[in-house]
């Protein structure tokens, strides 16, 4: 039986004297290992302990909080550096643009894509095993000397991501909203894959689309003042329909309907035990259906059949 005289020590520093417990695992514990509670005090241990059963704050959504929109950030940058790719070495748009079927030429010019080709052509984009295209041509933009827009392109869509993306990556979480992004990305090119496979596109619009009818869906879901949402919506669809005769309106379109999906699974799922089970069954439904539709569209393609 231990003595009222004996000197009483910390746990964690043996040579340090405690007269003080821990409230919760009742060991001595010195004024450095103390921890204030509701009551009393606590180890460092059962500090941590307790911090593990206790619920993290989600989102609306389920994702996890988070106050810097550290993902937008990073989107932004690659798109930027992949920019820079561009102006040093112009052949890395002709690499990795979204480019559902074409045919080089020996002397190195591009041509529209026929099944039957002779030895002097040889296929090039995704008809060929470029698969990557699929997602890489969404993060390059518009040479400064070339197309509608030039630089305006990439500036415009950084623009636009800077703004609206902040606002869907706090609300749904770093994971849901890169899960969002890309899947939007890849809806856009897959639609322009099925509908114009020999057009060369680039840009990050069909993802923004995407972003943009997550924003709409979102402000719906939790009863915002959908005024400003509205006219948000309203300027997005009369820019599609301008981008018919100027830019890719396949890709706009195929990122606006990806994302819609997948918001939709994200802001309906039941708020319980369910719901990061429905949502990524959705995500992963999503992106099964885009790669058995270019999976199909391709051999279609290799085929002569379209």
């Amino acid at each position: 039986m231990e003595s009222e005289s004996a000197v009483t020590t910390c746990y964690r520093h043996p040579k340090v004297e405690s007269h003080v417990r821990c409230t919760r695992c009742d060991r001595y514990i010195c004024p450095g290992c103390m921890r204030e509670a509701a009551v009393g005090h606590q180890c460092v241990e059962c500090v941590k302990e307790g911090a593990k059963s206790v619920r993290q704050a989600r989102t609306a959504f389920g994702g996890r909080i988070s106050t810097v929109p550290v993902v937008t950030y990073v989107l932004i940058g690659l798109n930027v550096l992949a920019y820079l790719a561009e102006l040093l070495r112009s052949s890395v748009v002709d690499r990795f643009e979204m480019l559902g079927a074409g045919l080089v030429g020996t002397d190195g010019a591009h041509y529209l894509w026929q099944a039957a080709h002779t030895p002097d052509y040889h296929p090039e984009g995704v008809v060929d095993g470029e698969w990557y295209r699929l997602l890489t041509g969404a993060f390059l933009h518009m040479p400064p000397t070339e197309g509608t827009f030039g630089i305006a392109h990439i500036v415009m869509n950084m623009f636009a991501l800077w703004n609206i993306g902040r606002i869907v990556e706090t609300q749904l979480g770093r994971v849901r909203y890169l899960s969002l992004y890309l899947l939007s990305a890849l809806g856009g090119s897959v639609l322009v894959l099925l509908i114009a496979p020999d057009e060369a596109t680039v840009g990050a619009s069909g993802a923004i689309f995407g972003l943009g009818a997550a924003y709409y869906v979102m402000a719906r879901r939790l009863g915002a003042d959908m005024g400003n949402v509205n006219r948000f919506m309203a300027g997005l669809l009369i820019w599609l329909l301008i981008s018919a005769g100027l830019t890719s309106w396949q890709g706009h379109l195929g990122g606006l309907l990806a994302g819609g999906v997948v918001t939709a699974a994200f802001a309906y799922a039941p708020r319980d035990h369910r719901r990061a089970p429905i949502q990524a069954t959705v995500c992963v439904g999503l992106l099964t259906l885009l790669v058995v539709l270019a999976v199909l569209k391709v051999s279609a393609l290799r085929s002569g059949a379209v």
